[in-house]
């Protein structure tokens, strides 16, 4: 928890993470995302604004001499996002502050207790004379909160297993779908003027806006039409739309000659992900065209992060069904189900590699918010679960 591993700033943690891994006795493959060639692989998103040199990526095998039980590809991201302004948190972000059972600090929910849990689980199977009787690969990887490169490196890497599970903080249910997402930046340009003639010139910042506007139309005729969307109709607005980071200007007293805008908006599962940019492409255009001044300098779309296919896990896979009897033999209850309306790292394992792909973990609240908590009672109960869950699906061998 006390390690700042926010975007650019994780191999610190990786690195602590690995020693921890080797002193368990795992073969450990350290590596960042530039060691691995990914480009033109399915999944594979675009990358702008950072350098992949000192992405560190951590991969521990504990390996069965005989295996005689089915592969596991256990996995969590320990990149979190930025925490903002320090003095808007109750509690140091970066702390670790443990109050009335719960855990806070940015990253303690979203997945750093996920990532503990898996590792736990393993230690306690050790501590009761047992090891995994089929190989097992404990990951912790980066990238998570902005393009996936992190996972998709492991499985261009050559890692493989019979089932993947992922312990995201998703308060014990199981992740039936998640939307997909795409990350995208607008780009406009202006003619500046001094403020006191601003008629004369025009406004990048306020172009911008225009074109947030139509983004937000658009957000709302796709929640329409998700009404009759076979996973996601029973959820309201199960897209969402966030211009969540502006740049713009060089002077208050000059109309600004140029403006960018990081956008993220949601996929339905069913739509290919050529066809939300097309949609996302025709709306920036239309409204561009209704502005005199874009209309001749129009604005520019960089997809620069997400692109990120939805995911549905099918039903009555072996490997949901022991998840199933692991969480009932902890918890005394039925595990349920979620649909998501943001993303996490199973579309690459289910869909890009067919691979049963779990997103199963504890609860906490205040996910890329203040106050960032996971509780440490569900935290320890779902590190039961996730051991009974490897003892079941791998199979166990005395040591």
């Amino acid at each position: 928890m006390r390690f700042p591993s926010v975007r650019g700033r994780e191999a610190p943690c990786q690195d602590w993470i690995a020693r921890e891994f080797a002193a368990r006795g795992w073969a450990v493959d350290r590596y960042t995302i530039a060691d691995v060639p990914m480009e033109g692989l399915r999944g594979f998103a675009p990358v702008m604004d950072t350098n992949y040199d000192d992405a560190v990526q951590v991969v521990a095998t504990l390996r069965a001499p005989q295996p005689t039980g089915r592969s596991l590809v256990i996995q969590g991201h320990v990149d979190v996002v930025p925490e903002g302004p320090h003095d808007m948190w109750t509690r140091a972000p970066y702390g670790g502050d443990v109050h009335d059972g719960r855990l806070y600090g940015r990253g303690a929910c979203d997945m750093k207790q996920g990532v503990a849990a898996m590792v736990f689980a393993l230690d306690a199977l050790k501590s009761a004379g047992l090891a995994p009787a089929a190989d097992v690969y404990a990951q912790t990887v980066t990238e998570e909160e902005c393009t996936g490169n992190g996972a998709l490196s492991t499985l261009a890497r050559g890692y493989r297993a019979d089932a993947c599970l992922i312990p995201e903080p998703t308060a014990n249910t199981i992740t039936r779908a998640h939307v997909g997402v795409m990350w995208f930046r607008l780009r406009v340009r202006g003619v500046p003027v001094h403020v006191a003639h601003a008629q004369a010139g025009t406004n990048a910042i306020l172009s911008a806006y225009t074109l947030i506007q139509a983004l937000q139309g658009l957000t709302a005729r796709i929640n329409e039409r998700a009404k009759t969307n076979p996973v996601f109709a029973a959820i309201p607005d199960p897209v969402k739309f966030n211009p969540g980071k502006i740049r713009g200007g060089d002077w208050a007293s000059s109309t600004p000659a140029w403006c960018e805008v990081d956008c993220r908006i949601g996929v339905l599962p069913g739509t290919d992900l050529a066809d939300a940019r097309q949609e996302v492409l025709d709306t920036v255009a239309q409204a561009a065209r209704g502005d005199h001044f874009l209309a001749n300098n129009p604005p520019e779309v960089v997809w620069n992060g997400f692109q990120a296919d939805p995911f549905v896990l099918p039903e009555g896979s072996d490997a949901e069904a022991v998840l199933a009897a692991a969480h009932h033999s902890v918890f005394g209850a039925a595990m349920e189900e979620r649909r998501s309306t943001a993303v996490n790292d199973t579309r690459f394992y289910g869909i890009y590699y067919g691979m049963p792909a779990l997103c199963y973990g504890p609860t906490g609240g205040g996910v890329h918010g203040f106050d960032e908590w996971a509780d440490l009672a569900t935290l320890r109960r779902t590190t039961l679960a996730i051991a009974a869950f490897v003892a079941d699906w791998c199979g166990v061998r005395q040591i």
